[in-house]
């Protein structure tokens, strides 16, 4: 079957930076799964992107899709026909179905092994390329996640911006149809600025070379990327520093141009003196510039930048640069300077009239609420007390500084410069940026008890609170960024080993909001939902979920006490007992649970008359001798352990032993020994639950 490349290509006016790689991708791929689907087959698939288009080149595509055999399978015989062999209505509607002669049914009659019934073979031609492509295009164009549409011109046709040629060229030949209302051609257009004519695709697979050569464009999104990569990198050490590339802003420059020239500038040291982190979210977030810093990692007076045009003239790019990125330092500069004018205490007033959350109060609230928790946190941790009720009260107010104003992302890290400024303790300085820490998954934790007591007493407030005025996560909605925040807490608590109990905490962190009746249910709500999130953690590390569940079916409120439990149990079902013990557990549980009115009380040995009761008598109480010690360590893993002696004596008990005896008391001293078996392993916890698809 003869097959040949397909270039597909939509351009457009300059597309959005941010959006730019995930619309590459989400059109690709739903063209390619148009093509599996319609069983057109292709051996490999490009895609290429920039700011004036979108593209995939599709090697090898065939022609047409294999054609297919089908069969249909009509109603039985003896309903398809009459007693005098006349098609009924039912065979009827099968001819019409299927295209079939009525009068020629009788010869559509096969047997499916069973029965005889009507029956169809027809062979059915494959998909053209040529007759389905523009189809697939319209849906793939139709599908991207594309928040909002806009029309231009007379054009009644949508898109993320105004679209100006659509190429369709498979092999030598322009296909012929339509997208987005407009005739697809086998033109394409070059660099806005370098090459700003049409270039004719005489062939799909010369369109990236095409581009590269006469269009001045770099059309795969990956090789400009590292282009600006390889670039920047040079011109930093051109510089005699290093130049600091974030994945963010190299995917965002290289969806900004599509000649990229990276070209190196300069601004006056005495911008240094103002915080680094607020030169470079200038930098970064205003014009799109990489820093550089030095061997110490200090930031030094320099930005790369990278232009869309290889100007004859250099220099005067860069000088145009500069010109743009003063004012933006100048203006930092003078937040930095005119913020250390007051002191984040005196800041404290401005906080009362900004709302936290209507019903909770204002962030002067807020942070009241913060430092009395943090006094008891502190103290459960064996922290600076007065250390953490000072940072506490100062938390919040770096958000009412002009630096924080300007930017955002500065919060924490301003109060950092801003505290220190003050001559705060270093503990308290370093809490007012740590408060945030974790601020994602895989992020470092507080480096000072002060910030990890203030990372916690905040967190613990913000989610008692909300979950207090009855605004929980729902489904995706989450606008107080709860989830993370539960993660935040128990990341802190389990990674610094600290044995704190959350139900005390959540309880203590309840009754600080005037606004919240902090009850048992909104106590025990609130703690289930944060241990909940601890499956996500565990799940990450290849624990299965049955071994979670058997922990905190205990209704534990330690995090670092489940945690030890977890590891216990995980380590315990790699034992070749652990099986057997689950079953029986379970089946114990089952047996214990159909016993209506039974209360266990103390083994009578005088009712002991089997060998297998009273062997696993005398296990239990050699089973428990050792066990009690380890339990009262802590050392739940050989706690555990020491009980995987008990599999043989519990085997030969259910296989020899009639639990639910005539004798009532027989029967109750029996129930009470497997009450003691399950009471045992109870104390670590319920590993009935470990049996496989019975929970």
């Amino acid at each position: 079957m003869s097959a040949r490349d397909l270039l597909i290509e939509i351009g457009t006016e300059e597309l959005p930076p941010v959006a730019l790689k995930g619309l590459r991708d989400a059109f690709a791929d739903s063209i390619e799964n148009q093509l599996n689907d319609a069983a057109l087959s292709f051996e490999s698939a490009e895609r290429f992107a920039s700011p004036r288009r979108l593209a995939v080149l599709l090697r090898a595509l065939n022609e047409q899709a294999p054609s297919q055999t089908l069969e249909a399978w009509g109603p039985p015989a003896k309903v398809a026909f009459d007693k005098d062999g006349n098609p009924t209505r039912a065979a009827e509607a099968f001819a019409q179905k299927n295209g079939l002669d009525v009068t020629d049914l009788k010869n559509h009659v096969a047997n499916d092994g069973k029965q005889d019934k009507l029956f169809v073979k027809n062979e059915q031609a494959g998909a053209k390329t040529s007759d389905v492509i523009f189809d697939i295009i319209e849906k793939a164009l139709a599908a991207l996640p594309i928040p909002k549409r806009m029309r231009w011109g007379a054009s009644r046709a949508e898109f993320v911006r105004p679209v100006h040629w659509v190429s369709a060229v498979y092999g030598s030949d322009t296909l012929n149809g339509e997208a987005l209302n407009l005739k697809a051609g086998n033109t394409t257009r070059g660099h806005r600025f370098h090459a700003n004519t049409e270039l004719t695709v005489k062939n799909a697979g010369d369109y990236e070379s095409l581009l590269l050569e006469e269009g001045k464009v770099v059309a795969s999104f990956e090789k400009r990327r590292e282009m600006i990569r390889e670039q920047v990198s040079a011109e930093g050490k051109k510089l005699g520093g290093e130049a600091v590339i974030s994945d963010d802003l190299l995917d965002e420059v290289t969806a900004l141009v599509e000649w990229p020239v990276a070209l190196a500038g300069s601004f006056e040291e005495r911008f240094l003196k103002v915080p680094a982190e607020a030169l470079i979210s200038s930098m970064k977030e205003h014009q799109k510039y990489f820093h550089v810093v030095d061997a110490n990692g200090g930031l030094m007076p320099n930005f790369i930048t990278v232009s869309n045009i290889e100007s004859l003239d250099p220099a005067q790019v860069i000088d145009g640069n500069e010109k743009v990125i003063r004012p933006r330092l100048s203006d930092a500069a003078f937040f930095f300077e005119t913020d250390c004018k007051t002191s984040l205490f005196d800041r404290r007033e401005k906080l009362k009239s900004i709302v936290f959350q209507e019903k909770l109060g204002t962030l002067f609230d807020k942070t009241e609420r913060i430092a009395a928790l943090s006094k008891v946190l502190a103290e459960k941790i064996g922290a600076d007390v007065a250390l953490a009720e000072r940072a506490a009260l100062l938390c919040k107010s770096d958000l009412v500084t002009d630096m924080v104003y300007e930017f955002a992302d500065m919060q924490g890290i301003a109060g950092l410069y801003y505290a220190n400024n003050d001559g705060e303790p270093a503990d308290v300085a370093k809490a007012m940026d740590e408060q945030y820490l974790p601020r994602f998954a895989g992020d470092s934790l507080p480096t000072t008890q002060t910030g990890s007591v203030i990372a916690l007493a905040d967190r613990l407030d913000t989610i008692t609170g909300i979950f207090g005025i009855g605004q929980p996560p729902s489904g995706s909605k989450d606008p107080f960024a709860l989830r993370r925040a539960c993660l935040g807490v128990l990341r802190i608590i389990l990674e610094q080993n600290l044995e704190l109990d959350l139900r005390e905490l959540i309880a203590q962190a309840a009754k600080q909001h005037s606004a919240v009746k902090a009850d048992d249910e909104l106590i025990n709500t609130i703690l289930a939902y944060m241990i909940e999130r601890l499956r996500a953690v565990y799940d990450e590390q290849g624990i299965a979920a049955e071994v979670f569940m058997a922990v905190t079916a205990k209704n534990l409120s330690v995090p670092l006490d489940i945690d030890r439990r977890i590891k216990a149990v995980n380590s315990f079902t790699a034992l070749s007992e652990a099986e057997a013990l689950a079953a029986a557990n379970k089946r114990v549980s089952n047996i214990l649970a159909k016993a209506e009115g039974f209360t266990a009380g103390k083994i009578d040995d005088s009712l002991l008359q089997e060998i297998a009761e009273k062997a696993l008598a005398d296990a239990l109480n050699t089973a428990s001798a050792a066990f009690q010690p380890l339990m009262d360590k802590g050392d739940y893993e050989g706690a555990l352990k020491s009980l995987a002696s008990l599999r043989a004596p519990v085997d030969t008990f259910f296989d020899e032993v009639m639990v639910n005896a005539d004798d009532d008391a027989l029967k109750k001293n029996r129930l009470s020994l497997l009450s003691q078996l399950r009471e045992l392993f109870l104390q670590v916890a319920d590993i009935s639950l470990l049996v496989p698809g019975k929970n």
